[in-house]
């Protein structure tokens, strides 16, 4: 008898994430005690210079798979592991879970291909963010809006759950590798014809972060007009038809 596969498929990306993979491993403790089904979770080691890829290896077993991959940015490190989960949803978050597991579970309430975390509209809080933070992500969200893609308030939450077919479709077709992955993710679920929705959270802000704020918002504007030439010449292939394609769905 073939083995079950898993219901959901956590992918974490990791870079020099040394002091907070326990936090991470934490959280996926808490979620696997309270998701009906299998789970699996897939930590992707984006090239770490620190312990992070030998702490991540002490903790792999029944359950857990760690890829070692070359730095490339998380959404390269993310198109890795999606490409290698095999349950029927995919969930992506931080390890630091800034989004904390009980807000990424209200995700799978929603019945679409793809379902986005936003700290923005009724519900949504963000709590500890600096307000310059807090503008610089605003004045990134009005540059998308008005160069590429026109509806969302927040592209750029770390959370977000996706069916196993549709993440294989999108990540397959992905080509930007840094920060900016998220807004070609969400054009792709246009061309692609897929139903998104979007659930408001509860969002922590962490200082410890990755992001450095002007150098990497400088490279993902950049990205985002890469994405936009390479979309009008047709480098994703001939758009599909759908009548709810990349239409975010009432919140629930």
């Amino acid at each position: 008898m073939a083995p079950m596969l898993p219901v959901l498929s956590v992918v974490i990306p990791l870079y020099d994430e040394a002091r907070r993979l326990p936090l991470g491993l934490q959280g996926l403790a808490w979620l696997r005690r309270r998701v009906a089904g299998e789970l699996e979770a897939i930590l992707v080691d984006d090239g770490s210079s620190d312990e992070t890829l030998a702490l991540a290896r002490r903790a792999e077993g029944p359950g857990i798979r760690v890829l070692a991959e070359p730095h490339r940015g998380k959404g390269g490190a993310l198109r890795a592991g999606v490409l290698a989960a095999v349950g029927d949803r995919i969930l992506l978050t931080d390890v630091d879970w800034s989004v904390p597991p009980p807000q990424a579970m209200r995700l799978l309430d929603h019945d679409a291909d793809v379902v986005v975390a936003t700290r923005e509209g009724p519900g949504a809080r963000r709590l500890g963010e600096p307000p310059w933070r807090h503008l610089l992500g605003r004045a990134f969200n009005r540059y998308v809006q008005a160069v590429l893609l026109a509806g969302y308030q927040d592209t750029q939450c770390g959370c977000k759950l996706l069916r196993g077919d549709a993440a294989r479709a999108l990540f397959s077709r992905l080509t930007i590798e840094g920060w900016a992955f998220d807004v070609e993710l969400l054009m792709l679920c246009h061309h692609l014809g897929l139903r998104v929705a979007e659930q408001p959270v509860a969002w922590r802000y962490e200082a410890d972060t990755r992001l450095r704020p002007v150098v990497d918002a400088l490279a993902m504007a950049g990205d985002v007009w890469r994405i936009r030439r390479r979309l009008r010449r047709g480098g994703y292939g001939p758009p599909l038809e759908h009548p709810h394609a990349g239409r975010p769905d009432t919140p629930v």
